[in-house]
């Protein structure tokens, strides 16, 4: 990739061609399993949580149905799966609906959004965050009913529920994306579609941040209640994709951020037009007090599809995070992995940081010209 030329009293020092992220051995840690009808296809694209020393992993699972559900798994040390859910966690309500649009698709009346993965709806990409000051479990996942543009869904669980696997006591879901009809008529966003959302786990000044993305920024919107009676995301700020960089095309939050000493650590996920077929994971730092701030940014990326697992599959080519927990000084990063199996990446979690505050930039790429870079913007 060229680098990028500075802008004058600013040094952008490239990072050594090395993942601060080791993949684990043993991946993929969890597969489909094909006699089980509702997960027999796919697995991948986790959530994770980590709850009174134990991690629990929610994840998008695929079956003969062609329609997405959630599972649950936990792992005791982070790379090791000691449960698994014989049933769904989370059945979407919207799956009546999709089964009768998945009829409609084969008699060729199929509409213009397809999922990732190529499947026809449900509950995609979960993101689930703990904020104790409630005492409940937050899940943001991509509702799609086979037909309309995708956009964000709302969900949540009481912690006593979560660990005593109570999944009926889920709350009634709420889309909380704008209507594709007014989101079409504001000029900033290019796209109707509103996906990779996740919660802040704390407040910032008595408001919940929520992270969210319409190609092809994050968008971030603080909202005094997740009620969302009436309302509906807005996209009140954003932080872009950058020119001339391995991230130029689209990014999107992946894991709900993680709270250090020296900010919000959120993993997330971009494609970039130098390598366009290609999803690869990323690092921010944002402020304590203002997590629109970007105060560190990987200038490459930490991790990117290179293994069997992450490009045999559904979608060759892709490393997509939904998780990531910081345990015992560990940083665990979960990933879908060609959109078919879940895995894990791990890091010393002070190493990390320090990684990315050394060879970070919050600084965006200065301006290039197009008669020196061309800069593509197509889907």
């Amino acid at each position: 990739m060229p680098a990028a030329p500075a802008s004058a009293g600013a040094r952008i020092r490239r990072e050594p061609r090395r993942e601060p992220l080791r993949k684990h051995e043993g991946n993929p840690i969890i597969e489909p399993r094909p006699h089980l009808a509702w997960e027999s296809k796919a697995t991948f694209n986790p959530g994770a949580v980590e709850i009174g020393g134990n991690i629990h992993l929610l994840y998008r699972a695929i079956g003969d149905q062609d329609i997405s559900v959630v599972g649950h798994a936990v792992s005791y040390d982070g790379v090791t799966i000691a449960e698994r859910s014989a049933e769904p966690a989370y059945i979407p309500e919207l799956i009546p609906d999709a089964k009768r649009r998945i009829g409609q698709l084969a008699q060729g009346a199929g509409g213009a959004y397809t999922s990732g993965g190529g499947w026809w709806g449900g509950s995609e990409d979960p993101r689930i965050s703990y904020v104790k000051e409630d005492g409940r479990l937050y899940m943001l996942y991509v509702a799609y009913d086979g037909w309309s543009p995708p956009r964000v869904a709302l969900t949540s669980i009481d912690e006593r529920d979560f660990l005593a696997r109570r999944w009926d006591a889920w709350s009634r879901a709420k889309i909380i994306s704008m209507p594709p009809e007014e989101l079409a008529k504001d000029p900033r966003f290019r796209d109707v579609i509103d996906k990779n959302a996740c919660l802040l786990p704390e407040k910032i000044n008595g408001k919940y941040v929520v992270f969210h993305r319409i190609f092809p920024d994050i968008l971030v919107d603080f909202v005094d209640d997740l009620d969302f009676e009436d309302s509906y995301l807005k996209g009140e700020h954003k932080i872009s994709p950058r020119p001339g960089f391995w991230d130029s095309r689209k990014v999107g939050a992946g894991a709900p951020p993680i709270k250090t000493k020296d900010g919000w650590l959120l993993i997330y996920q971009a494609v970039g037009d130098q390598d366009p077929g290609r999803y690869k994971i990323g690092a921010m730092m944002l402020d304590l007090h203002d997590p629109t701030k970007v105060l560190y940014r990987s200038n490459e990326p930490v991790l990117v599809p290179e293994e069997w697992y992450e490009n045999t599959g559904w979608k060759f080519g892709v490393v997509y995070p939904c998780g990531a927990v910081a345990k015992d000084g560990t940083l665990f990063v979960y990933y879908g992995g060609a959109d078919s199996v879940v895995c894990v990446a791990t890091a010393k979690l002070d190493d990390f940081l320090d990684h990315l505050k050394k060879y970070g930039t919050a600084k965006l790429a200065p301006e290039i010209s197009s008669k020196t870079m061309p800069i593509r913007r197509k889907k």
